[in-house]
């Protein structure tokens, strides 16, 4: 079971992810699948790049998945579309989810949720806020009452980050300057 945290809260997961090419082939009955109306959907980026049209067309919150080595300009154009971005981290030693990140908050200028989903473990989270990210779905086997603790463990960061636009040593000279 993948448990979600969310703003630093653990939460129900309302998103449902499609993932595979039954979305994107006809299956036995000649027919590609038509897509649930309401639902809250995330999609693959193959998925929104074969059927961008009907995704739009249908309604609902719509969210795009992208794998951590994914360039985010694939997807620069339709950000505003897009209540959800979510990036899959294969592998917690991969640190290019960590860059995706901060370029879709920074440079692209996204809003909406940045979901880390995948091989995502407790000492990422941190890391993972100050790139941008408000959102990590854990692996099954992550306790998430535990995991939401990494949030307690630093209490300043050195580096200027996402959350935090001004470096430590910034921060300092303001507070020695303001009497």
């Amino acid at each position: 079971m993948t448990h979600l945290i969310k703003n630093r809260r653990i939460v129900t997961d309302s998103w449902l992810l499609l993932d595979g090419e039954r979305w994107l082939r006809a299956g036995e009955d000649g027919f590609v699948p038509d897509f649930p109306v309401a639902a809250a959907l995330i999609v693959p980026v193959a998925l929104w790049r074969g059927r961008r049209g009907e995704l739009l067309d249908r309604g609902g919150p719509l969210g795009v998945r992208l794998d951590g080595g994914d360039a985010p300009e694939i997807i620069a154009a339709d950000l505003r579309h897009f209540d959800l971005v979510a990036v899959e981290i294969r592998q917690f030693s991969d640190g290019r989810a960590h860059t995706l990140g901060r370029l879709l908050r920074e440079r692209y200028g996204f809003r909406g949720e940045l979901r880390a989903a995948g091989d995502v473990l407790r000492d990422q989270l941190l890391s993972l806020e100050q790139c941008g990210f408000d959102a990590f779905a854990l692996r099954g086997d992550q306790d998430a009452n535990e995991t939401l603790l990494a949030f307690n463990d630093f209490t300043e960061a050195y580096q200027a980050s996402v959350t935090q636009p001004a470096p430590l040593f910034r921060r300092r000279a303001v507070a020695v300057a303001t009497p």
